[in-house]
């Protein structure tokens, strides 16, 4: 397997085209319009529940600066949500390198577009195995797939993708925005990448601790075996 050495990034970044797709979606009603404050041209692409709030939260604007994930890619989400952002033309968005000459004819090929941002937070598994008689159905059924790999592809790229994860950051990351006219620069893409990477080995944690000590006469006793 050959790896790409990266010798020339930029520090700032023009956030352009920013993925929206969270369970927690608080913090939102000020953050997407104060990034559209920022730069009225940032176009939005999301999912499932996460596009109806948007969609709700922009009101007029949704129209022109909104698009639901299956219209970009082409594909239809299926049942239940279960593939919606694993897509060829998503990680291409997010893995490319700037001055790599062939990812950027892949982008042209394809059509695809550099994703800059990314603004992705899990399903609550922990929250999901604490409540009361949680079946491990249950619980397997609440293990988040698209988000963590959205977060590790965008974070392994903090050379040029910022991945956000905490709404706590979303302040922060507007005001660090309007310092330098709607980019981000390099320091804020290395501290995101930093808790992406502790949010996502927390995440698999807590599945872990979960199913090792699981009988499995008691994953058995969920299903009728055929």
């Amino acid at each position: 397997m050959s790896i790409n050495t990266v010798e020339k990034i930029d520090d700032q970044v023009k956030v352009a085209h920013v993925l929206i797709s969270v369970s927690d979606k608080q913090g939102l009603e000020d953050f997407v319009p104060g990034l559209l404050k920022i730069n009225p041209d940032v176009r939005i692409l999301s999912t499932g529940g996460t596009y109806s709030k948007l969609k709700e939260i922009l009101g007029d604007n949704a129209k022109a600066s909104l698009k639901q994930v299956s219209d970009y890619t082409g594909q239809p989400e299926t049942q239940g949500g279960l593939v919606k952002t694993l897509d060829f033309k998503i990680y291409l968005g997010l893995l490319t390198e700037t001055y790599n000459e062939a990812h950027q004819a892949d982008l042209t090929r394809t059509g695809a577009v550099n994703i800059d941002m990314v603004v992705v937070n899990l399903y609550p598994f922990r929250q999901t195995i604490a409540k009361k008689d949680v079946s491990p159905e249950m619980a397997r059924g609440n293990i988040d797939i698209g988000g963590p790999c959205m977060i590790r592809a965008s974070a392994k790229n903090f050379l040029r993708v910022a991945a956000v994860v905490d709404p706590n950051d979303y302040s922060m990351i507007l005001e660090e925005m309007k310092k330098t006219g709607g980019h981000t620069t390099l320091d804020l893409r290395y501290k995101l990448a930093q808790k992406a990477f502790d949010h996502t080995a927390d995440y698999d944690r807590g599945i872990a601790d979960y199913l090792m000590p699981m009988p499995f006469e008691s994953v058995k006793a969920c299903y009728k075996l055929c």
